[in-house]
C-alpha cells in the first residue's frame, strides 16, 4: 500500500445529489423541495425552537429560580491534593500562591479547603475557607488553619473590623456625634 494507491472503503463515499437537473434525474422541477409553502422559497432558515406555528417547548414551560448576584463561588481544594503537594514541595506554609503555581487552582480564585482524603504533615495551610470538618483534621494532625479575608477593609472601617456587626454600628455613632459636636463647637 502507496499513499497514491488510497482510496476510501467501498460504499463510504456517494456523489452528490445534483437537485434541480430535470425530470430523469429524480430531483428536478422542485428540487426536492416540494410545492409551496415557506420551505420551498430560498433565503428560508428556521428560527430555533420554531414549532411550525404551536406554542414552543421554551415558552409552554414556566419560569422558575433566579441568580443570587450575592453568590461567592469557591474553588474547592481537597485534603489528599494538599497532602500531595507538601511531600512534592517539602512546603510547611501551603497557601493559594503555592496552590495557582503548582496548579491546584487559579490564582484569582477563592480557595475552600474541604476534608476528603487524609492529611499526614502539620502545617499552615493559608485559604479563603475551611469545612468544619477539615478544620478538625488539620488540627488534629498539629497543623494551623489560617483564614485570608475575602474582602478588601477600607481604611475608615479598620478600626471597626473587629466589633461584631451591632457594636459596629453604635460605634460609628458614636464617633459621628462626637465629629458633629466638634464642628458645632468650632462655630
Amino acid at each position: 500500500m502507496n499513499l497514491h494507491s488510497l482510496k476510501p472503503a467501498k460504499g463510504s463515499v456517494r456523489k452528490k445529489t445534483r437537485v434541480g437537473r430535470g425530470q430523469g434525474s429524480g430531483g428536478g422541477g422542485t428540487a426536492k423541495r416540494g410545492h409551496k409553502g415557506a420551505k420551498s422559497r430560498s433565503g428560508y432558515s428556521r428560527k430555533i425552537g420554531f414549532e411550525g406555528g404551536q406554542m414552543p417547548l421554551q415558552r409552554r414551560l414556566p419560569k422558575f429560580g433566579f441568580t443570587n448576584i450575592n453568590r461567592v463561588e469557591y474553588k474547592g481544594v481537597n485534603l489528599h491534593m494538599i497532602q500531595t503537594l507538601i511531600e512534592k514541595t517539602s512546603a510547611t506554609v501551603v497557601d493559594v500562591e503555592l496552590m495557582a503555581k503548582k496548579g491546584l487552582v487559579d490564582k484569582n480564585e477563592l480557595v475552600k479547603v474541604l476534608a476528603t482524603g487524609e492529611l499526614t504533615s502539620a502545617v499552615e495551610i493559608k485559604a479563603h475557607a475551611f469545612s468544619k470538618t477539615a478544620l478538625e483534621a488539620i488540627e488534629k494532625v498539629g497543623g494551623k488553619a489560617t483564614l485570608i479575608p475575602t474582602y478588601k477593609l477600607k481604611s475608615e472601617d479598620t478600626k471597626f473590623a473587629e466589633l461584631p456587626r451591632k457594636a459596629k454600628k453604635e460605634a460609628k455613632k458614636d464617633e459621628a456625634k462626637k465629629l458633629s459636636k466638634a464642628t458645632d463647637s468650632t462655630k
